[in-house]
């Protein structure tokens, strides 16, 4: 396999080249504005974090005797709003599509680094917005914005919490757009469609969605906050209006915005289980493949958000079989990730821990989610505790558990570093029971009857709250614990070396932490990905079982 040469250590990176602020702020290096999400969103995960254990603390007891109801609506529609616009979509497409992007495809930035950087501002300045919503008084809709309640009902502050939503899209736009123009102009001499990593495919299907998905609830929102302000006959029918047309339009574009929190997850797993496994991902076309599908498919399956709210029995019959076909691109990766694993020389470092995390809940997510596309179920368990159990499996069993993955594989790269692995451990397991004993008891409480969005509820539904406040408070914990050590790491952690994971990829031939430009050369790519059977066969780079781990 050919060596490629790089900037050695010695050498001016992106982390050292320059310590000032004003040098951060004003960076066009794509691994430096991967930084300043990271920054961005951990924060903002906090603040999530806080709303919802303030949920589960009123939800610990039947009688809403921590908060009142108008401040609960606002408690659970600020976590939504936080955690969804403001972390699980910018999460891995944001922090690490722009820190990997570039350097997996032999790269010395994206193609736009000016609208990079633009993107990140964006997105700052919309959840400024978001921000002024929350602390003047809060916002109270849920974070779906359902008309008639957001555009005539509601007293909160509906309009600068829309417009930083709007804001924020554009910022999902051009990251979209720029890991497109950069997979299809800027991939290295040899790389072709065939060679990408899986992260990659991964990443372009999300930006497909994003560029075409994103504009349609840029423009919804903005309708809502003009009926708002000028009673525009748009959604409301007293002016001769449709309210249906918005939930049309919303989950048009919020049922593909699942796969922009998932697809990139999907990307990472993949990756996490080609290296620990030292195997190519089985049906390596498949899975490539299957990414495409979820992103076509996405487009096509928003109704069944909307069993109850109208729509004929036709439709309702047609979005099901739709969504059952959606479910197939999924159970393709999940499948042939285990064949991966199949007589793979498995080792169990920290981000193969959120792998198998990953594979048991965003399964179980995925599993449940067939069961709200039949439409007798989904009558039954619509707006119950079930739907927020599903969405959770999905999400933070999916993409928080992934995100954590390539946080901890992609760190001693990041950094030069190395974590203390026997915490990161323990912090895999403690989110893994704590997110377990969280949600499950909510499936219960969904399909015996305990509707969402409620601060109070009949005493017969207790034991289970109990439980899933417990599981939040352990989860919590583990939440809380890779901020701690990761932070240690920067200033005591082992050095990690250029590759400690012995993994494939040119993003492991750099030196870690990167240099400015990535490559001193661009180089020539003449091997298939994940070429382990090269990497580990005797006189390649490692030939050993396992891989060398700081301790």
């Amino acid at each position: 396999m050919e060596t490629i040469s790089h900037t050695s250590q010695a050498k001016p990176n992106y982390l050292n080249a320059d310590y000032g602020l004003k040098s951060w702020l004003l960076t066009t290096d794509h691994k430096r504005i991967g930084i300043l999400y990271l920054i961005s969103i951990s924060v903002f995960f906090v603040l999530g974090g806080f709303f919802a254990m303030l949920i589960r603390l009123e939800l610990l007891t039947p009688a809403g005797d921590l908060v009142l109801a108008d401040t609960y609506n606002k408690l659970f529609t600020m976590h939504g709003v936080v955690m969804i616009f403001l972390f699980l979509l910018p999460a891995i497409p944001s922090v690490f599509g722009n820190f990997l992007v570039p350097m997996m495809v032999g790269a010395k930035d994206l193609a736009f680094p000016k609208l990079n950087l633009a993107s990140w501002y964006i997105f700052m300045i919309g959840a400024g917005f978001i921000m002024y919503s929350v602390i003047t008084g809060g916002l109270d809709t849920g974070w779906t914005f359902y008309t008639p309640y957001s555009t005539t009902y509601s007293n909160s502050n509906v309009v600068a919490a829309a417009l930083g939503v709007f804001i924020t899209g554009f910022s999902s736009i051009f990251t979209g757009l720029n890991i497109i123009v950069t997979v299809h102009r800027m991939r290295a001499p040899g790389l072709t469609w065939r060679r990408l990593p899986l992260f990659i495919w991964a990443h372009y299907a999300t930006s497909v969605i994003m560029v075409l998905g994103t504009p349609v609830l840029a423009v919804t929102i903005v309708l809502v906050a003009l009926e708002r302000l000028f009673h525009f006959g748009i959604f409301d029918a007293r002016y001769g209006g449709d309210p249906l047309l918005f939930q049309h339009l919303f989950w048009f574009y919020s049922h593909p915005a699942v796969y922009i929190m998932i697809l990139p997850a999907m990307g990472v797993i993949s990756e996490c289980i080609a290296c620990f496994s030292r195997k190519r991902v089985f049906g390596y076309d498949f899975v490539a493949m299957s990414s495409i599908a979820i992103a076509v498919l996405g487009f096509l399956v928003w109704a069944h958000h909307m069993y109850v709210a109208g729509i004929s029995t036709y439709a309702a019959l047609i979005f099901s079989l739709l969504t059952f076909f959606v479910a197939i691109p999924s159970a393709v990766k999940v499948f042939n990730w285990t064949a991966t694993l199949y007589k793979g020389s498995i080792t169990f470092e920290t981000p193969m821990l959120y792998v198998f995390a990953f594979i048991g809940l965003f399964t179980i997510g995925g599993l449940t989610g067939v069961f709200l596309a039949a439409v007798g179920i989904d009558l039954h368990v619509t707006d119950t505790y079930f739907v927020v159990a599903h969405f959770h499996y999905v999400m933070v069993g999916g993409t928080v558990t992934a995100f954590l993955a390539a946080l901890h594989f992609w760190w001693p790269k990041m950094t030069g570093k190395m974590y203390p692995e026997n915490f990161s451990k323990a912090s895999a397991l403690l989110v893994f029971i704590g997110f377990n004993l969280t949600f499950f008891p909510q499936f219960l409480l969904g399909y015996l009857g305990m509707p969402r969005r409620y601060h109070a509820y009949p005493a017969e539904f207790q034991v289970l709250n109990v439980l899933s406040t417990a599981g939040a408070s352990i989860l919590a914990v583990g939440f809380l614990m890779p901020m701690i050590y990761l932070a240690w790491s920067l200033q005591y952690g082992k050095d990690a070396g250029d590759n400690p994971w012995h993994a494939a990829g040119l993003e492991w031939k750099t030196s870690s932490p990167p240099p400015t430009f990535n490559f001193d050369e661009t180089p020539t790519v003449t091997w298939e990905a994940y070429n382990y059977d090269e990497i580990d066969a005797p006189g390649g780079p490692t030939h050993n079982k396992g891989v060398e781990v700081a301790g």
